[in-house]
């Protein structure tokens, strides 16, 4: 009978062990001190000498008077910077030098600066909102069967800012903050206005992925042509500095009625 309760005391052990649970917090990574605390200071390319960054406690801040300081973090041998938690696996770090690889896979080699006069290269200032492009008016005139019409295009800066990454020339991410347009477009019969309305990029939510729309600036609404649908204009939607931009097509009827479509990415 003894014996019996041995055996059963061991399966209930074995039991517990399984299903206690796993120590979170030596399975997850921690952040190393040790390494955010070598990074303290200005740091230069060692090849050229060019300020690339300060790090002040937990705060990477950049030369250039656009660039959104980012928070970081290292955990184990890898650098994680900004809200967007971008990964740079390091390659060698001391107290006066930082190797890293960029997003393209290259090795970025940095030194630290004991130049006093790289402290004035550094921006701590609030920085600076961009603007792309500027105020612009439009009134295109066009016939179609035996009316006149004319179609307004408005566009205009606004107050609204739009946080964008983009990569600087040693493949680091940045960030930069724009303001947004708000772009009018109204459609006169004469002295009747058929159409009036004014469109900010959040109208083209249904054609551009939420992840690409939170970046994007609304550039422009072109008239493109007038037909049997009604006036045809392209909008078109892109992060600064990008290469490509989302097209989407808007058809104002006769009537009125608004209507859209993707045409390119």
């Amino acid at each position: 009978m003894r014996k019996y309760c041995y055996i059963v005391i061991g399966i209930m052990l074995v039991t517990f062990a399984a299903c206690k649970p796993k120590d979170t917090a030596s399975s997850t990574a921690k952040e190393s001190k040790e390494a955010k605390a070598l990074l303290q200071g200005i740091w230069v390319d060692q090849a050229t000498e060019t300020v690339m960054f300060e790090v002040q406690g937990d705060t990477v801040f950049y030369p250039d008077s656009t660039s959104q300081p980012a928070y970081f973090k290292i955990v184990g041998d890898t650098m994680i910077v900004g809200a967007s938690a971008t990964k740079y696996p390091l390659v060698k770090q001391t107290q006066y030098v930082f190797w890293f690889l960029n997003q393209a896979g290259d090795t970025i080699k940095l030194v630290k600066s004991n130049e006093e006069s790289d402290t004035l290269s550094i921006n701590h200032k609030q920085p600076e909102v961009m603007t792309i492009g500027e105020v612009t008016k439009r009134d295109t005139v066009v016939n179609y069967g035996n009316n006149r019409y004319h179609c307004y295009v408005a566009i205009n800066p606004t107050k609204h800012k739009v946080e964008s990454t983009t990569y600087n020339d040693d493949g680091v991410e940045v960030s930069n903050v724009y303001y947004d347009n708000i772009i009018h477009v109204s459609v006169f019969n004469g002295n009747t206005r058929i159409f009036g309305k004014n469109f900010q990029k959040q109208e083209f939510v249904r054609f551009v992925p939420e992840s690409f729309l939170s970046q994007a600036l609304l550039g422009d609404m072109k008239f493109e042509s007038v037909d049997a649908e009604g006036f045809h204009f392209n909008a078109t939607l892109c992060t600064p500095n990008a290469a490509s931009c989302y097209l989407v097509e808007t058809v104002i009827s006769f009537q009125g009625k608004l209507s859209m479509k993707l045409i390119e990415y």
